[in-house]
């Protein structure tokens, strides 16, 4: 819009403007002053002390329900305030980055607007921010590292919302300071839900859970990053599943130490790369065997049943299947395995697979997998591989993680609608749960101390 003078609109109608983008933190003060000339000071106190008191009630008595609905309320509506989104700091913070460009005509900074604040877990606010016409989202982004400096935290990405509005995923301390215990195994296997399979947490408190039928998942990560637990905690989640035949186990395992214990509940195991070879032809044949099967029934969607389980092909080492063994082995692999990431999903075939060297040298069927998980890696440019172009400078910051058995099982996956990395941790499975769910899948009962949810 034109401009036609460099005078700002006067105090008391921005004011007015504030109010009416604020009714609830413009209201509670006009209410309490009018509680007060109405009723006068003393009840006024007495209601809010009240209040004051009844809340803290609910804090002591009652955590979980107060840290699911007060207190992520309480915290945003604390950090919208208090903290250097609003006012002058959230003006530094712009204009120090380079995001409040200068008006061409009155050369006054345009400062973006901050909308809402979401603070849904102590780790973790989600700003709403106006941008100012001219902007794009691959300018704050260009910008991300800045911000989280000048916001003092840890991590900041950038998501957009609609047109002119963004959101910044500012990431104040470590989001995952206890380890997550490791998935429940259901008794019954209707209860499994296969299109949501619960692998930890998720930044923001919630579960995280990824669909594991029609598609492929492949895990990056250094050694000691926490590949193990994406790879046992999945299977405790498909353990009456495994037990009852409607899935099967096809492994290989060239490095015979994590996947070791999973040959008991196997329908096929391999180390030997020729060996696993031929556990991959075998899988393609039976993909083949299971599409005419499906075509001469007339069905159109798989649905995993005693006659047509779900197979999955879980492979250790990417790298030592595809790219450094023998050349002839490795380049069957790789026909073989094209033939599942393209056809699979229609079948019920899925392949999930494990590798510590992401580049496509190593595993030249990358672009095969649906879903991918990056953990912590040793190159910068790893997360971009494994998660798309441009996924480290949107906030995956992988690389970044330090190399502590402490932080074993956190990395970034991609969320869903927006593609925006979002910072996870996987449920921890020991030696212990390994052996519960080998028993349980072999005997069909629970061993001793085991979880079992019925």
């Amino acid at each position: 819009m034109k401009s036609y003078s460099n005078r700002k609109p006067g105090g008391e109608m921005r004011a007015i403007k504030w109010a009416a983008r604020n009714p609830i933190e413009a209201g509670v003060p006009v209410a309490l002053g009018a509680s007060a000339l109405q009723f006068g000071p003393t009840p006024t106190g007495v209601a809010v002390g009240s209040t004051t008191a009844a809340l803290l009630a609910w804090y002591r008595a009652h955590p979980d329900s107060f840290d699911r609905f007060a207190a992520p309320y309480l915290r945003s509506l604390r950090r919208r305030w208090l903290s250097r989104y609003s006012g002058s700091r959230w003006r530094d913070v712009t204009t120090d980055c380079g995001l409040a460009p200068a008006h061409r005509k009155t050369n006054n900074p345009q400062i973006p607007r901050v909308i809402k604040v979401r603070s849904a877990s102590p780790s973790v606010d989600t700003v709403y921010v106006r941008m100012v016409p001219g902007q794009t989202p691959a300018q704050w982004q260009e910008k991300a590292e800045a911000l989280s400096v000048a916001l003092n935290a840890e991590r900041v990405g950038v998501e957009r919302i609609k047109p002119q509005i963004l959101a910044l995923i500012v990431q104040r301390r470590e989001s995952f300071t206890e380890v997550i215990e490791a998935p429940e195994m259901l008794w019954d296997s209707d209860s499994v839900d296969l299109s949501a399979l619960f692998l930890g947490e998720t930044e923001f408190g919630g579960d995280w859970s990824e669909p594991l039928i029609g598609n492929h998942w492949l895990v990056a990560g250094a050694t000691g990053s926490g590949k193990g637990s994406l790879a046992w905690g999945p299977l405790r989640s498909l353990a009456p599943m495994i037990r009852d035949g409607l899935v099967r186990l096809h492994t290989l395992d060239p490095k015979r130490m994590e996947l070791t214990k999973a040959e008991a509940i196997s329908h096929a195991y391999a180390s030997d790369l020729d060996e696993c070879v031929e556990v991959v032809r075998a899988f393609v044949a039976d993909l083949r065997e299971t599409e005419e099967a499906l075509a001469d029934q007339g069905k159109r969607k798989f649905t995993p049943s005693a006659e047509t389980p779900l197979n999955l092909l879980m492979m250790d080492e990417l790298g030592a299947l595809l790219s450094f063994g023998d050349y002839s082995v490795a380049k069957e692999l790789r026909r073989l395995l094209s033939i599942v990431g393209t056809q699979g999903r229609a079948t019920g075939h899925s392949m999930l697979g494990y590798v510590q060297e992401p580049t496509k040298d190593t595993v030249p069927i990358r672009d095969l997998f649906t879903v991918r998980i990056c953990l912590r890696v040793t190159t910068a440019g790893h997360a971009d591989m494994v998660l798309g172009d441009g996924a480290r400078l949107r906030g995956a910051l992988a690389d970044e993680i330090p190399n502590d058995p402490a932080t074993a099982g956190i990395g970034y996956v991609l969320r869903p609608k927006s593609r925006l990395p979002m910072r996870v941790r996987a449920a921890y499975v020991d030696d212990a749960e390994i052996d519960e769910l080998t028993e349980f899948v072999t005997t069909g009962r629970p061993g001793g101390g085991l979880r079992v949810v019925a």
